[in-house]
């Protein structure tokens, strides 16, 4: 028999209704999961820490306590990294405990009123998403770049008169790359064609790294992939979904699955990771967020999970499919930075190194603390910037313990928390994505500094 779901009293908000209670009761509370949680290892407190994030939200599910400040306070604080989910012994599914208790939290009035504000209406939810807009609104910044007018104006103290939210947005631009022509709606495969596949680019990530997605057209074609690149797929709906705007996500997930043909498609390949573990949990999600959505049962979710099924990560994708190995030479010494939603909610840890063994010349470097958050996770290090800095630059210390050439990491958001941590120190050391290298090695191209 499944476990009764204790009465809230009607005094308290009805919290946790789209959670299974079974979900609550997985976690044993053992503590096994504390040593690999960021903000818990910063802080020691023990309401930092998975298993008490957990007791919080079970005790306002039984009504035993009120969501206070203090109480959504603790639970914004966890990054959603998900090692907890990797360190359990008890398979806990922290992820669908938080994120749907988040969605049911930022519902209520007080949330409401916190979020209704002009940095999430204009700039988390109406510029991130669209990747046009957002292309727009950097090209002041690329042009304060290639003038080096940016850092006159960091060394003159002049941004510190702009919003604070607005300085750290500065702050955490890296050095922007030539702006790269948008990607066709199709390349052919070169050679051989073994199988076709959909790429998906996303909004800050086409925005920002196109040059990633060049990479892994080729890097793809190179493996005899048609590769299909629909017009009208948008952002993956991470940026709505981890802030409580149920609605956008539940748009935004249906768009990109009516977007992709998968009856056509062996695959739809993603290459940042906070985005493939968002795309690869819509069928989750679909089913958590239909309390909240107006759609008839069951008519968008199916497609969801149908596109769900097919979403890979490029490293994954190509391990599986079995890459062509390269044969261009690049000398480095090369730092992994393993992403939190690739090693701990896509379980996919070991196929980057597979994949970057191969490449002649290059020399692998694994780093302490490994499982631990470099502090970016999607929008973390603008809405809690204290925590992301520390979490930054206790990254940092434990990549350059090892002298890298090279950091590779394989999500966006923490190449530029990387590149802000290494911009404040002064440093110049590369921070790419790991498909780049391997696309300069088929091309025989050397690495050149930035």
């Amino acid at each position: 028999m499944p476990a009764q779901q204790p009465k809230t009293p009607s005094s308290l908000p009805v919290l946790g209704q789209s959670i299974p209670y079974d979900r609550f009761l997985d976690c044993v509370h053992c503590g096994l999961c504390t040593a690999s949680c960021p903000t818990y290892v910063e802080t020691g407190n023990e309401n930092d820490g998975p298993r008490g994030r957990i007791y919080l939200m079970r005790a306002v599910v039984d009504g035993r306590l009120e969501l206070t400040p203090a109480v959504q306070g603790h639970l914004d604080s966890c990054l959603d990294c998900r090692s907890c989910e990797t360190a359990c012994p008890s398979g806990v599914q922290y992820g669908r405990l938080l994120e749907p208790f988040r969605v049911e939290m930022q519902q209520t009035p007080a949330a409401k009123h916190a979020a209704d504000n002009w940095f999430h209406r204009w700039i988390l939810y109406g510029l991130f998403p669209w990747r046009n807009r957002l292309r727009w609104a950097l090209l002041p910044a690329r042009l304060l770049q290639k003038l080096n007018l940016d850092q006159l104006l960091r060394r003159s103290g002049l941004t510190r008169l702009l919003p604070a939210k607005i300085h750290r947005l500065h702050d955490q631009l890296p050095k922007l790359r030539p702006s790269e022509p948008p990607l066709p709606d199709f390349l052919p495969a070169v050679g051989q064609r073994r199988a076709t596949v959909g790429l998906f680019i996303g909004c800050v990530a086409d925005a920002m790294f196109r040059h990633v997605h060049w990479a892994t057209a080729r890097v793809l074609q190179q493996n005899g992939c048609d590769v299909v690149i629909p017009r009208s797929q948008t952002c993956c709906g991470a940026i709505h979904y981890h802030t409580g705007a149920a609605e956008p996500a539940i748009s935004l997930m249906h768009q990109n699955a009516a977007a992709f043909d998968t009856r056509k498609l062996d695959a739809v390949v993603v290459n940042v990771a906070g985005c493939g573990s968002m795309l690869k949990d819509y069928g989750h999600i679909a089913e958590e967020l239909h309390h909240n959505s107006t759609d008839p049962p069951g008519s968008a979710s199916t497609n969801a999970a149908d596109f769900a099924a097919k979403v890979m990560d490029i490293h994954e994708f190509l391990m599986k499919l079995g890459p062509v190995r390269p044969t261009g030479r690049i000398d480095a010494l090369v730092a992994i930075q393993d992403a939190c939603h690739l090693q701990h909610a896509q379980k996919i840890r070991q196929q980057p190194r597979e994949l970057l063994k191969m490449i002649p010349g290059i020399t692998l470097k694994n780093i302490a603390e490994a499982e631990l958050c470099c502090g970016a996770a999607g929008t973390y290090n603008l809405t809690q910037p204290e925590m992301a800095d520390r979490l930054g630059t206790r990254k940092l210390d434990c990549l350059l313990e090892v002298k890298p050439d090279v950091i590779v990491s394989g999500n966006a958001g923490c190449s530029l928390q990387l590149q802000a941590h290494l911009q404040i120190r002064g440093l110049t050391t590369a921070v790419l994505h790991p498909i780049e290298l391997l696309d300069l090695s088929y091309r025989n191209q050397p690495l050149t500094p930035r």
